[in-house]
């Protein structure tokens, strides 16, 4: 498969991405490298990127609204007002079982171009997953939620895993300190990556092998977001949106979020959901180029000041298709047309509108949203269902 006229947001380069099985073989400006019996598909005035890498999701609790009632010191603060003043709410949405509100969460990342999520919290089983979902670490919540994490920090059978935990949520002391704590009692000297970091200190970032940066999250929450700035050359820094208990569903939004603080560069941010979270967690992907994974988004190209701010003005409804290893996952429709010169399951298939935009995306998503619906009324979803494709069309 060809992917045709192309340009790339990091260099603004026009080009033809070809596709082989689950990897990239080709990216070149050279158009007679087309070959007459591969099929392709063509865009026009289109941005290709590699698939979004989410760092940190709670891939359950995405059919929460946000609940905060004002700006918390620390995590821990949140979290027991929360469950005292909305006890009930959070009762409702525990109702949808497990299975339900994972799924969703898959979507809400697909919808927006993420390919790559990782999940923190319990394995979750997810049938037949669109996208990667990474959950081979070692997940812990935070020092002061998770029972016996000393114990379970220094387990020696764990001890050449990567250790994920939140750590440093807060703006008091307690929360500084929090984070030494946790460092002094890494006796094994493991590879720790720490979530929010908001308290952390360019001391502190130097012992961990990565931090995920969540600004909107910690913004909604606390205020303020981590100081990456003074810090970001000591560790690797990677974009993590959290659930929607604390921001909203569309990772576009915190990427604009995070710009906004003005921390790093256009480049830099770019890097946080691309090149950079695929050498933390291993996942060989983030560029486009041979060799690579083809997990690949493109998106319309906006006319705007500068290429950077067309790229970060991109929308879920902008997108016109993501693929996720050499697999179509979501197209738009004005595309779906050209799918039909190959061997296409169109019944895998259903149509969503987000908002005038019409997308192909693959799985029951309508069913999905009915059966959320079902145990939780009030759910509410940033898409609708508009039919299921019917003959190819």
């Amino acid at each position: 498969m060809i992917l045709n006229k192309l340009m790339l947001v990091e260099n603004q380069q026009l080009v033809n991405i070809t596709v082989k099985g689950k990897v990239i073989s080709d990216v070149s400006d050279n158009t007679t490298s087309l070959i007459e019996n591969n099929f392709q598909i063509d865009f026009d005035d289109a941005i290709a990127f590699p698939g979004l890498i989410n760092s940190h999701d709670h891939l359950d609790f995405n059919c929460f609204p946000i609940l905060n009632e004002r700006t918390y010191n620390n995590y821990t603060e949140w979290g027991k007002e929360i469950q005292k003043k909305y006890k009930k709410e959070i009762k409702e949405v525990l109702k949808i079982p497990q299975r339900l509100r994972a799924a969703w969460g898959m979507y809400k990342n697909l919808l927006a171009g993420v390919t790559t999520v990782v999940n923190h919290g319990p394995v979750l089983n997810i049938n037949d997953p669109l996208i990667t979902i990474r959950q081979e670490y070692q997940c812990m919540h935070s020092v002061k939620f998770e029972h016996f994490w000393k114990w379970k920090l220094n387990n020696p059978f764990l001890k050449d895993k990567e250790c994920v935990i939140h750590t440093g949520e807060g703006t008091d002391g307690q929360s500084s300190e929090e984070i030494d704590q946790l460092l002094s009692w890494n006796l094994w000297k493991r590879k720790l990556i720490g979530i929010h970091g908001v308290a952390m200190n360019p001391e502190q970032a130097k012992k961990f092998h990565g931090l995920v940066w969540c600004p909107e999250s910690n913004m909604v929450l606390l205020n303020k977001a981590a100081d990456i700035s003074g810090f970001k050359n000591y560790t690797r820094i990677v974009l993590g949106t959290d659930s929607t208990l604390t921001g909203n569903w569309n990772a576009w939004h915190h990427l604009r979020s995070a710009r906004l603080t003005r921390q790093v560069s256009d480049l830099e941010l770019y890097e946080m959901v691309t090149k950079a979270p695929s050498k933390l967690w291993n996942c060989h992907n983030g560029e486009i180029r041979h060799g690579k994974k083809a997990s690949i988004v493109i998106a319309k190209r906006k006319s705007t000041h500068s290429a950077w701010d067309g790229f970060y003005d991109t929308n879920p409804e902008d997108i016109l298709m993501v693929m996720h290893k050499g697999k179509i996952r979501l197209i738009d429709a004005d595309h779906f047309s050209q799918l039909k010169h190959i061997n296409f399951d169109a019944s895998r298939y259903f149509s969503i509108k987000i908002n005038d935009s019409i997308k192909y995306v693959e799985g029951n998503l309508p069913r999905l949203m009915n059966d959320i619906k079902r145990y939780y009324p009030k759910a509410a979803f940033p898409c609708n269902f508009t039919g299921k494709i019917k003959n190819g069309r």
